[in-house]
């Protein structure tokens, strides 16, 4: 193959660890209990003949396992090998260590490539390829794979099981779940089905796919845990497998034993480059949504409230006064949106979507991210201590995040919290607060604040649900919490990533 190869797989790296999976098989044992002084009957003991028939017939099966040809047989033909052809200005080449993501996309921080080009072919330019698997979901040539897999693809070519070379055509690419859907031309195609039910964790799992340009090749595991943040973005919900999944996986499909496909390979975890036995799939539920609309209109729309949401954790729920740490606490509204028009303000929580439970901030994005604009919706929430209902209309999720990264200036400080660990002076407009806040000037690396993510620059909004524009009135808000007895006093804080609460132990302040 000429040229380098860009990721065919994605890598989860945290200090540089990766991501992928391992098989595992389960043993099991019987035993009967004779109680003391008792002599076991015989007679009772003996087996009928269809007892030992079963016997007999379960000998066999020790000698000659179950396997999963019949169910390989049937799904394999539908599976395809994907090459791509990107090319390239030399100069635009990445390092080892740079994502292959475009700047700003969710997996950009999480992500880097394996083996990236160096070098090009002398005339200005290098032709990158990559390879990655794919599956045909329809008789007529329609197939998934990863975004990441075309993504910038100036040519894509699938190869089908029985070794027929096509050309493909890019039909719609989602970055936010990372899948793509290509087009073969052609009929009677062999396809597969996406399954209908979420798999159980336990459930055996098989994987097929590309590893390392070797196509139709198959592995097999179980399904480890279900519901995955990886990091990867807002909508993380991957079904974690145990079956070996390698470089070139990448859009392949995992299977249940009915020959589903529960899952889209899409991301390995590995110290080593290699299988360790921790792979994620793309569920098939959303797959099938955002394929939907691909097919429809080569694009996705998601819905949108218009919030910035943080977790609540414990600190932060004895600061609010609720029973629980669940739901997802609104840090920010942003301006004219669904939100702020329904009157939801900063500090509340909201529980609930259409009277389906919240746990936390991650669940609110998903299930707001796979209803459609326009939908109303009731959201009940938290406001002040109180429950309240709001009904609003879905926006659609913006394609690009506006962000402010305004420097702030550091007026000289009138006045410092040593217990915080930081020193305050009052904001101004260029601090991004427009005149309002306490602007943090310095932090000390050992003390409270820095503890709890608080950086030079960063402005304090509010502190204990009231509002704050010098280094006293953040004073005053401590004491008061003392004086009621809390444990924590919540600051709203804003940055250049946005603004979000933070929960400070009132015994360090």
């Amino acid at each position: 193959m000429n040229g380098n190869q860009p990721p065919s797989h994605r890598v989860l790296s945290v200090r540089r660890l990766g991501l992928l999976a391992t098989t595992i098989a389960g043993l099991g044992a019987a035993a009967f209990f004779v109680a003391p002084n008792l002599t076991p009957n015989t007679a009772f003991f003996a087996a009928p003949a269809h007892a030992q028939n079963l016997s007999q017939e379960a000998q066999k099966l020790a000698q000659h396992p179950v396997g999963f040809a019949d169910i390989v047989a049937k799904v394999k033909p539908a599976v395809i090998s994907v090459r791509v052809k990107i090319d390239r200005p030399a100069s635009s080449s990445l390092s080892s260590d740079e994502s292959p993501f475009p700047p700003g996309s969710p997996m950009e921080r999480f992500f880097r490539r394996f083996g990236a080009p160096n070098g090009g072919d002398g005339g200005g330019h290098q032709v990158i390829t990559g390879q990655g698997s794919g599956f045909f979901i329809t008789a007529d040539g329609y197939a998934v794979t990863n975004n990441h897999v075309v993504q910038n693809a100036q040519t894509v070519q699938v190869t089908t099981d029985d070794g027929k070379m096509y050309e493909a055509k890019v039909i719609g690419t989602d970055s936010r779940s990372d899948l793509a859907l290509i087009k073969v031309d052609g009929k009677d195609f062999p396809y597969v089905k996406l399954a209908d039910n979420a798999p159980r964790v336990g459930d055996w799992v098989l994987a097929v796919g590309n590893p390392f340009g070797l196509g139709g090749t198959v592995t097999a595991g179980i399904v480890s845990a279900r519901g995955r943040d990886i990091g990867a973005g807002p909508y993380d919900d991957f079904i974690q497998i145990d079956a070996p999944v390698n470089k070139g996986n990448s859009g392949g499909p995992s299977f249940d034993v009915d020959g589903n496909v529960i899952g889209v390979n899409t991301a390995i975890f590995s110290p080593s480059g290699g299988s360790v036995g921790i792979a994620f799939d793309i569920p098939s539920d959303t797959v099938k949504s955002v394929i939907a609309q691909l097919r429809e209109k080569g694009s996705v729309t998601r819905g949108w409230i218009g919030v910035q949401i943080q977790p609540v954790t414990p600190d932060i729920a004895d600061g609010l006064g609720l029973k629980n740490a669940a739901g997802a606490l609104v840090s920010e509204p942003q301006p004219n949106s669904p939100a702020a028009k329904a009157g939801i303000e900063s500090g509340d929580v909201i529980t609930s979507v259409d009277g389906t439970t919240i746990t936390d901030a991650r669940e609110l994005a998903r299930r707001i991210g796979t209803m459609a604009p326009g939908t109303s919706v009731k959201l009940t929430l938290v406001h002040q201590g109180q429950e309240k209902i709001v009904t609003l209309t879905l926006g659609t999720l913006p394609n690009e995040k506006a962000a402010s990264n305004q420097e702030s200036q550091h007026a000289a400080p009138d006045n410092d919290m040593p217990k915080l660990g930081m020193t305050l002076a009052p904001s101004n407009k260029t601090s991004g607060a427009e005149g309002n806040g306490v602007v943090v000037t310095a932090i000390d690396p050992n003390g409270v604040a820095a503890d709890h993510g608080f950086q030079v620059g960063d402005v304090i909004l509010d502190v204990g649900g009231k509002s704050v524009s010098n280094p006293a009135d953040v004073r005053k808000q401590l004491a008061d919490a003392r004086k009621d007895g809390k444990h924590a006093l919540l600051f709203r804080v804003k940055s250049g990533e946005g603004t979000r609460f933070v929960a400070l132990p009132l015994g360090n302040a």
